[in-house]
């Protein structure tokens, strides 16, 4: 099962990218990182007037080429951060004018991923990701939210365990 992290921040070297190194350096599998920020990603609009940005390319290999997806997001003023939102309303693009491309997600994974300085999030925080995946046909697995001061090798078992992928601890202890 190949996994993708998307990383959605503001901030390219932050705590949340800080978090996404983390999971893959504790993986012992292999994880790729699509960072929101190396890209042009528009708005969405009805007219579809921004079909030549980014968009549709990394929408296109993500899902030809990964079968879950953590979506990395640092918590802004309570919701995910605003370059991951966009990304979500772009997903309007896959159920319009690439309706076939849209259809290829049912069954895949999705799990989320937070960093912020408090713990201050509550089940409605993981309602955007969770409807939208049943929404697209997508299993959600869960979220895990991380606290930006406090470096826990907890929190990224739990994300890994979220993600079915072992840790290398206990891979080390399989052997």
């Amino acid at each position: 099962m190949k996994t993708v992290i998307i990383l959605g921040s503001s901030n390219s070297s932050g705590h949340t990218k800080l978090l996404t190194d983390s999971i893959i350096r504790k993986a012992n599998h292999p994880i790729d990182v699509i960072n929101l920020n190396d890209y042009q990603i528009n708005y969405f609009d009805y007219e579809h007037k921004n079909k030549n940005d980014d968009f549709l390319k990394i929408i296109n290999k993500i899902v030809h080429d990964y079968d879950t997806f953590l979506f990395a997001t640092p918590v802004y003023w309570y919701a995910m951060s605003g370059i991951m939102k966009v990304f979500f309303d772009r997903l309007t693009d896959i159920i319009t004018i690439k309706k076939d491309l849209g259809k290829k997600l049912r069954g895949k994974n999705m799990a989320v991923a937070t960093s912020s300085t408090g713990d201050h999030l509550n089940e409605l925080f993981w309602l955007p990701f969770s409807k939208t995946a049943y929404y697209l046909g997508m299993d959600f697995l869960g979220g895990v939210h991380t606290l930006q001061n406090k470096k826990d090798d907890e929190d990224i078992e739990k994300i890994l365990k979220l993600l079915n992928i072992p840790n290398l601890i206990e891979s080390e202890l399989l052997k």
